[in-house]
């Protein structure tokens, strides 16, 4: 893997990876081509001060962008990006530590080098650790989110110049730092069952995902409430583009769920109403109705359930349906499951027009 200096001939590239790429730990998280334009036109990508580089994997693929800021100082700031694509395999660490090696090799010997992320970014954290970095600050509500309006906790990491030189790494002590690696551990975002394959959500999934809820929306319709507006493939972008952002973010991690045999997207399967701190989560699917009767559900969600016992450490599993949607409750029991209640007239229907009873299943480990 390398860094390639970005050059002003390729702004149109630059512009193309940042817009059709998801941010969703940036103040801006899905920025305009016309706010690009003006930031490179003003030299927020190349000037005295500040230099872009491409990641580039070994495959001359560009997987991502860091720039450095401040580069007149002796503490330069950077802000790394890797596409939605190529996210869960490692790059980010990599990158940084070529970024750190760039910097102290630099004549003029820079002091220290650091980068700033939100507090919840797990992904952005460990990748900071990898590549050496230590935490150095924990800000409280400093870090404005416009686009939900509210403030999270900021956090800074950094390496300085005799940690690069030495190869060592001198800790800060902090008491949530044992807390945040207890409540998310490391795990893979791709898993496979013996017919299938499940991976986490991707940009380019959207049409596939487009075509096969439209196949199937008056089924969907009777059961899940997200099914009742009307479907285009504009709101199916939206929609994958926040399974992504949910799944970086670790507050719901959706798999997509893929033939073996054809490569095909049958449905998706996921965890969300999260719990970290006990380890609870609740299952929610959907198949594409074309691939119904195979049993392919019950083997993803049974599938799912066990990568979530045994890479999340799961201690419970819940699962809620119709007490009328048959198929979804033999799902669950062939998959597992265990009905520990019915409980009457505790929800609309999906259609919001009646009272349903609300099946309650769950798998302990």
């Amino acid at each position: 893997m390398r860094l390639q200096e970005w050059t002003i001939e390729e702004q149109d590239l630059l512009i193309q990876f940042m817009t059709t790429n998801s941010w969703p730990y940036h103040d801006i998280s899905q920025p305009g081509q016309e706010l690009l334009e003006k930031s490179i036109e003003e030299g927020g990508y190349a000037s005295d001060d500040v230099k872009t580089f491409w990641i580039e994997n070994n495959e001359d693929e560009k997987v991502g962008i860091v720039k450095v800021y401040d580069m007149q100082e002796d503490v330069p700031l950077f802000d790394l990006r890797i596409a939605d694509r190529y996210r869960g395999y490692g790059y980010g660490s990599r990158a940084l530590k070529k970024l750190t090696q760039y910097v102290f090799e630099l004549p003029e010997e820079k002091i220290r080098i650091q980068g700033h992320t939100r507090h919840d970014n797990a992904a952005m954290r460990k990748a900071f650790e990898r590549a050496g970095f230590v935490k150095e600050a924990h800000l409280r509500q400093a870090w404005f989110f416009p686009k939900e309006n509210t403030y999270y906790d900021a956090v800074t990491y950094g390496m300085t110049r005799e940690d690069y030189l030495g190869g060592t790494t001198t800790p800060v002590h902090w008491e949530d730092r044992e807390l945040y690696e207890k409540r998310i551990p490391d795990f893979n975002e791709q898993f496979t069952t013996e017919r299938l394959s499940l991976r986490a959500p991707e940009l380019q999934d959207a049409k596939d995902v487009w075509e096969a809820v439209s196949h199937s929306m008056p089924a969907l319709r009777r059961w899940t409430g997200w099914a009742q507006p009307d479907l285009t493939i504009e709101t199916s972008e939206e929609h994958v583009r926040q399974c992504v952002a949910d799944f970086i973010s670790r507050n719901k991690l959706f798999f997509h769920i893929y033939l073996k045999e054809t490569g095909e997207l049958i449905g998706s399967a996921g965890l969300h109403q999260i719990d970290w701190r006990i380890r609870k989560f609740e299952l929610e699917y959907w198949i594409d109705t074309r691939f119904e009767g195979h049993g392919y559900m019950t083997e993803a969600v049974k599938g799912l359930t066990d990568f979530a016992i045994e890479e999340l450490q799961a201690q419970r599993v819940e699962f809620y349906c119709d007490e009328k949607h048959s198929k979804g409750r033999a799902v669950a029991k062939r998959a597992g499951f265990d009905l520990e209640g019915i409980l009457r007239k505790n929800a609309l229907s999906a259609n919001g027009k009646d009272l349903r009873n609300t099946c309650l299943y769950a798998r302990i480990s």
